[in-house]
C-alpha cells in the first residue's frame, strides 16, 4: 500500500524555495488526526498531493518527540491521551508545520480509540 502516504504540494513548494534560499523551511511542529482516510466500505483511500488538509480532521496536537533513525529519515512521535478522540475511528494523520500547513498525509485502516487507553502514532519522514 505504497500510495497511502504523500508529501503535499505545499510542502514541496516550501522545500524547493528553501533550497534556493528564498524562504526558511517551516519546521514540523505537530500531527493532525482525522477519520477521512477510508471510504464507506472501510477501504483505505489514497491521499493526493493537492490536499491542503485532512479529509475529516478531528484534532491537532504537538509532536511529542522526534529522532533520526537513519541519515535521511526523521521519525515523529505523537501520543493521544485516554480522553483525546475517545470513541473515534482514526484513519488519517498528517504532519503540519509552524505555519499550520499540512506537509505530509498518511491514510490507513480505521483504528478505534477507546477512552481507557493511550495511543501513540509514529510517522517517518523519509528522503
Amino acid at each position: 500500500m505504497a500510495n497511502n502516504v504523500i508529501i503535499t504540494k505545499k510542502a514541496r513548494e516550501n522545500m524547493v524555495k528553501a533550497r534556493a534560499g528564498a524562504i526558511t523551511l517551516p519546521k514540523i511542529v505537530g500531527m493532525a488526526f482525522g477519520e477521512g482516510g477510508v471510504d464507506s466500505s472501510g477501504s483505505v483511500v489514497a491521499p493526493t498531493v493537492d490536499q491542503k488538509e485532512l479529509k475529516q480532521e478531528l484534532l491537532r496536537k504537538e509532536i511529542k518527540s522526534y529522532s533520526f533513525p537513519a541519515e535521511t529519515t526523521c521519525q515523529y512521535v505523537c501520543a493521544l491521551t485516554e480522553n483525546e478522540l475517545a470513541g473515534k475511528d482514526i484513519s488519517e494523520i498528517g504532519l503540519y508545520d509552524e505555519n499550520g500547513d499540512i506537509a505530509c498525509i498518511k491514510t490507513f485502516k480505521s483504528k478505534g480509540k477507546d477512552a481507557d487507553i493511550q495511543m501513540t502514532f509514529t510517522l517517518d519522514d523519509v528522503f
